[in-house]
């Protein structure tokens, strides 16, 4: 087992407390900040995106799954680069690399280019996410003080949705949405410039080993998932020959990828994190719920903005209780945990997040934000606040040490490989239940053209929101079935680890 070697200012006692350490908590609070901002404020660019590169509806999706794939595949291997290779250095080079693809993005003349930009973003996010989380780890030794620095880093993650959201409208309508990629940069290079003086460099001791293989396996295979997804939605179908080829060379991959972290004496996930009965099924509904949540947000973007004719920042602050239900759960239900136990508490924050989502097949010509959106959006949100809030007690509970920061990381990995998965899945079932729908309809023309095609995208809508219920009633079902009911559900919990 490694032991933290740390590198001290000349003349420091390299075992004292960082005497800069609230300020090097600062930095990496606003550090992440951008990582989970970026997220939101995309969302909302979105339509204007796909409208001004000539995006297909097919490949839309990509906005948001190139980064999420990048983020999740290589978020346990930028963990372990950071440890080794310093963490303040690696925080310093994503945030540096992060705002180089932000401009890349803001600049992008075509699809192609903006995904590229995407992907460069997730790669060195998980460089500098792992890396920020590192520090305040290392810089706060009291448990009452890193408690405290906790709750500040998770304050500033919990905000960074609801800022996201505003800003992205705000700049979305009033510049352009380019300016959601532009933001990044300011950002990015004022806390690189903050971190020299306030950070102070920090390094694990012990052998150096990457599993490379691995990561290639694991990133590859997904993303030959995703485009089987794509591949299935432009056109070609689920029987199409590029699909099936796709997809089964996603399941070689992956199967390849199980193999050699069998095999290698230093796997990038070590199968024993993921084999535990409990944290098992805390990672299977983690990716179960990132899908259906980041789906959902997908979809409901467009129909704020096609079918109720919302502005970018009018979908903005429709999106706020959403984040403001998250907060609330997160905030408001720790006694929660304590009183229930954390299964009961994740088996009914995850049902009530499924039945949230099945209001939404009532959407019709006629619907709402009232009506429909807003209910919505408060199940969900105050439903997945509690699955976030329970489930690290659970996927952190009775982890061996040297396996803690590995079981932390695969929880954030397992919801973005989620949001990858979902919003592919889900555009392509969309795309094809509204040419099921368009298609055997004619339109006499005019208004009535207009008003049926209003009706095809309600349709879609309908069907993905379906699909979205039914892999979050899965993460109820696996919770329900994997993870076992604690002897004591009074006993302390184990202190969550932020989740991005």
């Amino acid at each position: 087992m490694s032991t933290p070697a740390r590198t001290a200012a000349k003349g420091q006692d390299a075992d004292a407390p960082d005497p800069r350490r609230w300020m090097a908590l600062i930095v990496a609070s606003v550090a992440t900040l951008m990582v989970v901002l970026d997220v939101s404020i995309v969302n909302i660019a979105l339509p204007q995106a796909q409208s001004d590169l000539v995006m297909g509806d097919a490949n839309r999706q990509w906005m948001i799954t190139a980064y999420a794939l990048a983020f999740g595949g290589l978020l346990l291997l930028g963990g372990r680069i950071a440890d080794f290779a310093g963490r303040k250095r690696i925080l310093v080079i994503g945030l540096l690399g992060f705002a180089a693809a932000s401009m890349l993005g803001g600049l992008a003349p075509n699809p192609g280019t903006l995904f590229t930009a995407r992907a460069l973003q997730g790669d060195f996010a998980a460089l500098l996410a792992p890396a920020a989380l590192s520090l305040i780890t290392v810089a706060f030794t009291d448990p009452k003080e890193r408690a405290k620095a906790f709750g500040i880093f998770g304050a500033f993650q919990g905000g960074g949705g609801a800022v996201g959201l505003l800003l992205g409208g705000v700049l979305t309508e009033y510049a352009g949405w380019r300016w959601c990629m532009y933001i990044n940069v300011p950002i990015a290079l004022t806390v690189a410039l903050a971190a020299r003086p306030y950070v102070r460099e920090s390094r694990a001791a012990g052998d150096r080993h990457y599993d490379l293989p691995g990561t290639l396996l694991v990133t590859g295979g997904l993303v030959a998932l995703v485009y089987g997804f794509t591949q299935a939605a432009d056109g070609g179908g689920w029987t199409a020959p590029a699909t099936l080829i796709l997809l089964a060379v996603a399941a070689l991959l992956l199967s390849a990828f199980v193999l050699v972290e069998r095999r290698t004496a230093h796997p990038l996930l070590p199968l024993r994190v993921v084999m535990e009965r409990n944290r098992a099924g805390v990672f299977l509904a983690n990716l179960l719920i990132g899908a259906g949540m980041f789906g959902m947000n997908l979809f409901m973007t467009y129909f704020l903005q096609v079918n109720l004719h919302y502005t970018p920042l009018q979908a903005g602050v429709a999106f706020l209780p959403f984040s403001v239900g998250i907060i609330a759960a997160t905030t408001l239900g720790p006694p929660l945990v304590t009183r229930f136990g954390p299964k009961p508490l994740m088996v009914a924050g995850t049902s009530l997040a499924t039945a949230g989502l099945l209001w939404l097949i009532r959407l019709d010509t006629a619907s709402a934000y009232t009506g429909e959106v807003l209910p919505t959006q408060i199940l969900v949100s105050v439903g997945v606040g509690l699955f976030f809030l329970a489930g690290p007690n659970v996927a952190l509970s009775g982890v061996d040490p040297r396996d803690a920061g590995v079981a932390g990381a695969a929880l954030t990995t397992s919801q973005q490989i989620g949001a990858a998965l979902g919003p592919a899945l889900l555009n392509t079932l969309y795309l094809a239940a509204v040419t099921g729908y368009l298609t055997p309809r004619t339109p006499a023309g005019g208004a009535a053209s207009q008003a049926l095609q209003l009706q095809g995208f309600l349709h879609g809508y309908r069907i993905a929101f379906i699909v979205a219920g039914a892999l979050m009633a899965t993460a109820v079902l696996a919770l329900a079935v994997l993870v076992k009911t604690p002897k004591s559900p009074s006993a302390e919990p184990t202190t969550p680890a932020p989740a991005h």
